[in-house]
This record gives structure tokens, sequence and C-alpha cells, in this order.
């Protein structure tokens, strides 16, 4: 069964419009309630090391190594990033690649003698050239003396289907009053994407939305729309029944949650440092903006809304802007 889940839209260089695929991003809101999961859901998973295996390790000197979970990456993965000092605390990190800020978070010890450190997501959408790209890391030890660190990292082009779609007209071209809609929602999703929430909301791993369901598709897939081509497929489609229950991935503060154009009934979750959780085509919605989420808390149920050939949960991930794999999310030990 093939589900189709869009978004928002652009105008191609012909002038016909495309349907794009978005995540959100964080808004502050005022007022905030919190959501704790069942118990049965409720835990904090311990944190884990970068496994050795697969991991890349960069020497840094004064006695500073970076470590990747992986030593490159392709068009919408996901990279964990470790730097880890053996002679003395950090007291400040800063990274940027691909021009854009890197957050890091300083992360718990596993015991006493393990090595002072500090973490980092780093996105790769799914739409960026496949290159080389220099992540630039400098900082200072709490003694205030400064380092600097340096990694090229390789982004090879992602392997994606290609698949055929025949949509509804104003899939691809909206009428006025509908492309109105749209184009105000696009331009609130770029402001939303720029924002990014310095404190780190989550705590530990991040689990799969729906009860039972750890396989989903779609993600990255080209579409063909009536003839015409579209943007590529920016989350993970997970079919289920209408009214199936939708859980929050991890803990997260509520930033969006209403219908949409394009994804219908859609929750918004902002995990802080510029990670972000979407989840869309609700049948409805059991949170409000400004909540502060458990991991494992209802968030809605699955459903038809917005613009889809049938009911599944369409969940995406977001890392500083970029469109990333959310079963990746998963994967990563964090």
């Amino acid at each position: 069964m093939r589900f189709l889940s869009l978004i928002w839209i652009r105008k191609s260089s012909h002038g016909a419009f495309v349907a794009l695929s978005v995540v959100l991003v964080g808004l502050t809101f005022p007022v905030a309630r919190t959501f704790s999961a069942q118990k049965s859901r409720s835990h904090r998973p311990a944190h884990h090391k970068l496994a050795a295996a697969t991991s890349s390790v960069h020497d840094c000197g004064q006695g500073i190594s970076l470590h990747l979970s992986a030593p490159e990456s392709t068009q919408g993965s996901l990279l964990l990033l470790e730097l880890q000092s053996s002679a003395k605390p950090l007291g400040e990190v800063k990274a940027t690649w691909d021009n854009k800020d890197v957050p890091f978070w300083k992360q718990p010890k596993l015991e006493e003698k393990s090595p002072d450190a500090w973490r980092a997501l780093l996105g790769v959408d799914l739409e960026l050239k496949p290159e080389a790209y220099t992540l630039a890391i400098a900082g200072k030890t709490q003694a205030a003396e400064d380092f600097t660190c340096a990694a090229t990292i390789a982004v090879k082009e992602g392997k994606f289907a290609t698949e055929s779609l025949k949509v509804a007209p104003n899939f691809v071209e909206p009428n006025p009053e509908q492309l109105a809609r749209a184009e105000a929602e696009r331009q609130r999703l770029r402001a939303i994407f720029a924002t990014i929430t310095p404190e780190r909301l989550w705590d530990g791993q991040f689990r799969y939305p729906l009860a039972g369901v750890t396989t989903g598709g779609n993600f990255g897939k080209r579409r063909i729309l009536n003839g015409k081509a579209g943007s590529p497929h920016g989350g993970i489609d997970f079919p289920a029944p209408s009214g199936t229950p939708v859980y929050a991935a991890q803990r997260g503060r509520v930033v969006l949650a209403e219908p949409l154009y394009f994804s219908g009934n859609t929750v918004v979750l902002d995990h802080g440092l510029g990670l972000y959780t979407f989840y869309a085509h609700f049948e409805s919605i059991a949170v409000q903006a400004g909540d502060l989420v458990d991991t494992g808390a209802l968030l809605g149920k699955v459903g038809a809304t917005g613009r889809v050939t049938g009911p599944h949960l369409h969940w995406g991930v977001t890392v500083n802007r970029a469109r990333a794999n959310p079963l990746q999310l998963i994967a990563l030990p964090l």
C-alpha cells in the first residue's frame, strides 16, 4: 500500500507548483503543561558509548579526540559526534559544518574515571550536495586554554527510489486561496526552522512513535506527481488504522498542534539543540502548543487528514534544518 504525505509547495522554474515535504521546528509559548507517559512506557535508557567498530577517531592534540559514529555519511543521514578530553575538562565547545552552527552538549560521565565528553548531532540534509565538508571545532578547557579540531566528512549520494503517482490536481496546481494558505504556512515554517532552543530536553534514546511498529518506508523517495517532478519525501510513513495511538518519541515541548494544509492535523515536538520530530495526518490531537511531554506520552491518533491516500503516520526529523531519516535517530546510542 502506498501513502502520499505532502506538506508544502513551491513554484518550479516552469511555473507549476510541486509538493514539498517538511518537518517543523520550535516556537516559544508562554503556557506549558506537562504530559507524562504511562508507567509501562516511562524509562530512562542508560547513556551509551559510541561503537568503536564503526566510528572514526580524529586526534585534536592536548589529549582531546573527536569520535564520529561513522567515517562518512549519505544524504539524509545522521551522525553522532563526541569530543573526548582525557587530560583536562572542557569548558566550552563550538562547531560549524555546512555554514551552520553545530550545538554541543556536555555528556554525563558513565563512571568517575571516564574522560570528559561533549556530544552533538550532525544532520545531513536529504538534498545536500554530495561532496566533502569540513567540520570545524573550537573551544576552551576549564583552565581557559584554547583548542581547535577539524575533520573532513564525505557526503555520498543517497540511493532513493522514484515513483509516479496520480494525485488530485490541487496537489500540483492549488487554487489561489489554497496557494495563499500554503505560502503563508511555508513562510511560517521557515521562521520556525531558524529557532534553536539552547537546552537539551531529551534524555536517552528515541523510540518508535507507534506501539509494536518498527518498520516504515518512503524516506527520500523522489516522486513524479501528475507527470511533474516533486520534491523528495522528507519523512517515514507508518501505515496504521485510523485511531491508532501515536506517542512522543522522546521528551520535548509541543511547539505546534494544529491542522495544516498539506499535513492535516499536525504535532511538532522541540527536543532542544535544533532537534525536532514531526507527526502528521492525525485523526485527533491530544496535546496543545506549550505542553512539555515525556517519552511515550500520547500525542494523538493516526488519521487521514490533509493530502493523503489513506490513514498513516508521517513521522519526520529535522536537525539544524536538515531533513534526516528518523530511523537513524532511533539507532543512535543517545
